[in-house]
């Protein structure tokens, strides 16, 4: 386990949980390593555990600290996802569409999994001519449920630390004058003028740069990721 010899290492599993759930993102950062720390003694706080969280938002701060038991004491882990169905976050669907294999994937941070997982489901909702060719249209945007893009959209936040996930890119590109020339290098989709390779190429991990996931085929052109990051269901969230 990571060693951490700030203050707040020297806090109570109760009041490291207190201090993280409610601290502001910027404050959250900085103690993480310290939630790494305590893994033991978190999982022996039970279902209180997540007493202070949103089981309908998407606060990265309890995504993490799944992740942080999953790496450390997994056995723990299955205990307290016993009674809570896909530990952990709700994860809504218009098209009964299952997303407990995505919730999965991000919990155990096999973040190329559950990347392919989101291009599979995206080419289900835009419908059976997506399917049957393999991409989805910027055309077949507008219609794709706005309830599963924020499900995707809230599970890629909430097990990402707030680094991935489409309302993230979109931050990203407004922050960058909506130039995607200058976003695609920033997370991480091209280097020194030349696409990312797919699959070998890209950092498929945490340290990975923000924004850099889910992958949204940049060959199809602007026009299919425009159009999905300004859907109506994604594009309140920025």
């Amino acid at each position: 386990m990571l060693s951490n010899q700030s203050p707040s290492n020297n806090l109570t599993a109760e009041e490291l949980l207190e201090r993280f759930s409610s601290a502001k993102p910027r404050q959250k950062r900085g103690l993480i390593a310290s939630v790494e720390s305590k893994a033991n003694e978190l999982a022996a706080l039970g279902q209180s555990l997540f007493s202070p969280f949103d089981k309908d938002g998407d606060d990265w701060g309890i995504g993490w600290i799944l992740q942080v038991l999953n790496r450390h004491v997994p056995d723990e882990l299955k205990k307290l996802c016993s009674d809570n169905d896909g530990c952990w976050f709700n994860a809504p669907s218009g098209n009964g569409i299952d997303f407990l294999p995505l919730q999965k994937n991000l919990l155990e941070e096999r973040y190329e999994e559950a990347d392919r997982f989101t291009s599979a489901v995206l080419r289900e909702l835009a419908g059976a001519a997506a399917q049957t060719r393999g991409y989805v249209y910027f055309s077949e945007v507008e219609a794709i449920s706005g309830i599963d893009l924020l499900t995707i959209d809230r599970l890629w936040i909430a097990y990402s630390q707030g680094r991935f996930g489409f309302s993230v890119q979109a931050r990203l590109l407004k922050a960058l004058s909506g130039r995607y020339d200058r976003l695609w290098p920033r997370i991480g989709w091209k280097k020194e003028g030349i696409w990312t390779r797919y699959p070998s190429a890209f950092d498929w991990s945490i340290q990975a740069p923000e924004g850099h996931m889910p992958l949204i085929n940049q060959l199809r052109g602007v026009r299919l990721m425009d159009a999905l990051l300004n859907h109506p269901s994604l594009s309140s969230r920025v």
